[in-house]
């Protein structure tokens, strides 16, 4: 702690690192400003073990704060200047308070006094960060800061988890503060911190209702995988023999290879066969999932009058937009631990529901579809072989990173996990490009010890490309993969499906993203025969550095893309 003329006291910019510590934080990553100087030389020069990472956008620090607290359920700090700073780090942060993901944003303001006075950089920041955060303020003085940070780790980590704004004035980092209120709940280090059960009553209802039908189905949203409910699941699952379908966010509530998980549903990632699952049930759970449009294909699967369980943290998703039999307020992991011990009370019985059975059959018909186009030999490259190839080659324990676009339906559809847990990743709230850059960076800092691959569209790569720098900087040994077709697929695709194949600027110049990687000291690949993708991809999980490669593949609107509006 610096000296001052108050023993007992330090600086605002002081209590901010003191209290980040407090609450475990390890890591931050952020973009440095003038009005952000105090706390960066408290930083400087307090004894601490939290490692600052420079980025070299704000929105990538965004991006990997979330991606850093999806695979590790603990707060994912970024931190940038005020004025564009502020701007620039609001993409992650509403992907991340949308999709659950705790991530603490903090961004230096111009001085309190100097608010209405038109000094640089000013702008509400309250007002900017108050429709897209759980919580969010700007602390008035500095004698706040550690009540304020302790608001912000509660608020983010309890009920829903989801993303909180401290703006951070270069007066109130400069001012004193009592050393004494540093301090943290240890419960606020991670989340879901203290969850909360479902009313016992509800549960034997629940169960009851789950037992009267004769072709029921679970739909398991991100809920599952951040409160840990993946066991109480497989338990659940495997004694009812129920079907059992998960959201993108909910990928990893079962292993793809348990013979009760169908796999993803709905229009991205989804394909007739998995439809027909949702669609011939008499009974849907949802479970930890909001039910959004991407799930149900705009509200049309499981259909209207189809009997319905829901069961969230939030009590504002239940009935949102199905007439819903039962909802169920609570944490998904406590919840499904409690159905189960209401199960135990049925004794011994034997399911009659057959879910392994129709979910073999399902995968069979989803197979028939994948596997001749991931062994084609056709050039460009097609996305299911470059699925296939990835695979085949990855080592196990992957996490991947899959950008909108190309990599999410393929990745969704096609990949598969064979243990539980958040091993595949994208951001599917607001489905921004630019993410799997960045949020595989974050990735690999929150687990150093697991191969983190990322992988993204030539479009998204353009986004946020100068991040290899920071890559190249920190070693990290990820492995980016570039689908390369030239074109901004998705919307193309839609231009072809839905507007009479009337293309409007959505192509764009070919790049030699092999060639931006070296410059950057990334070891990279350009692949065109698909003979060659296995053999690459190989060398580039096994390299014991950044490897980039770069992908000419089939442009999407060409492709048979798992998404049902296409497909219709």
């Amino acid at each position: 702690m610096a000296k001052n003329n108050h023993t007992n006291q330090m600086t605002g910019a002081e209590a901010m690192v003191r209290m980040l510590e407090a609450h475990g934080v390890k890591h931050i990553f952020g973009l440095c400003g003038d009005t952000t100087l105090p706390f960066y030389d408290a930083l400087y020069r307090l004894e601490h073990k939290i490692d600052h990472i420079l980025t070299r956008d704000e929105r990538s620090a965004s991006y990997m704060a979330d991606g850093y607290s999806r695979v590790t359920n603990k707060v994912g700090v970024c931190e940038g200047p005020s004025g564009g700073g502020a701007t620039y780090i609001l993409p992650g942060v509403v992907e991340a308070n949308e999709s659950s993901s705790a991530v603490l944003a903090i961004t230096s303001d111009v001085a309190t006094t100097s608010i209405g006075h038109y000094p640089l950089t000013e702008l509400d920041q309250a007002a900017l960060f108050q429709p897209l955060t759980k919580w969010n303020t700007i602390i008035p003085r500095s004698e706040m800061v550690p009540d304020m940070v302790r608001r912000a780790f509660r608020s983010m980590t309890t009920g829903r988890p989801g993303a909180a704004h401290l703006g951070f004035p270069i007066d109130v980092q400069r001012g004193l503060t009592d050393a004494n209120g540093i301090w943290a709940d240890a419960a606020h280090k991670h989340y879901p911190a203290y969850p909360t059960g479902p009313d016992w009553h509800s549960v034997e209802t629940a169960v009851s209702a789950l037992l009267s039908a004769k072709n029921p189905i679970i739909i398991c949203g991100g809920g599952v995988v951040i409160a840990g409910g993946e066991e109480a699941l497989d338990q659940l699952a495997t004694r009812l023999d129920i079907v059992v379908a998960t959201t993108i966010s909910g990928q990893g509530s079962l292993p793809d290879i348990h013979p009760n998980c169908l796999g993803v549903i709905g229009s991205n990632g989804g394909v007739t066969a998995t439809r027909e699952a949702v669609e011939s049930a008499d009974l849907a759970v949802f479970i930890g999932c909001r039910a959004g449009s991407v799930t149900t294909e705009r509200w049309q699967y499981p259909r209207k009058g189809t009997r319905i369980l829901h069961i969230d943290s939030d009590p504002n998703v239940l009935g949102a937009s199905y007439d819903t039999e039962l909802g169920l307020v609570g944490d998904a992991r406590l919840t499904l631990e409690a159905m189960n011990a209401v199960l135990d009370t049925h004794g011994d019985f034997t399911s009659e529901i057959g879910g392994a059975e129709i979910v073999a059959a399902l995968k069979a018909k989803k197979r028939m579809i994948f596997d001749p186009l991931a062994t084609s030999d056709d050039s460009p490259i097609k996305p299911e072989r470059l699925i296939a190839e990835i695979q085949k080659k990855m080592p196990p324990d992957s996490i991947v990173i899959a950008d909108p676009g190309t990599p999410c339906p393929y990745v969704s559809a096609y990949l598969e996990q064979d243990t539980p847990g958040r091993r595949i990743l994208s951001n599917r709230a607001h489905g921004a490009l630019g993410y799997s850059m960045s949020a595989a960076m974050g990735a690999w800092i929150g687990r150093p010890d697991q191969k983190i691959i990322s992988i993204m569209g030539d479009g998204s790569f353009g986004f946020t490309c100068g991040e290899l720098e920071t890559v190249t900087r920190k070693r990290m040994p990820i492995t980016f993969i570039v689908v390369s077709n030239a074109v901004y697929g998705w919307i193309k695709a839609g231009q072809r499906s839905s507007f009479g194949e009337r293309y409007y600027s959505v192509d764009f110049n070919r790049t030699d993203h092999a060639a931006v990687a070296t410059a950057f000291g990334v070891k990279s690949w350009s692949v065109e025969d698909p003979a060659e993708l296995g053999k690459v991809l190989k060398k580039a999980f096994a390299y014991d550095g950044p490897t980039l490669v770069d992908v000419i593949c089939q442009p999407l609107n060409e492709a048979n893309a798992p998404v049902s509006e296409w497909i219709a």
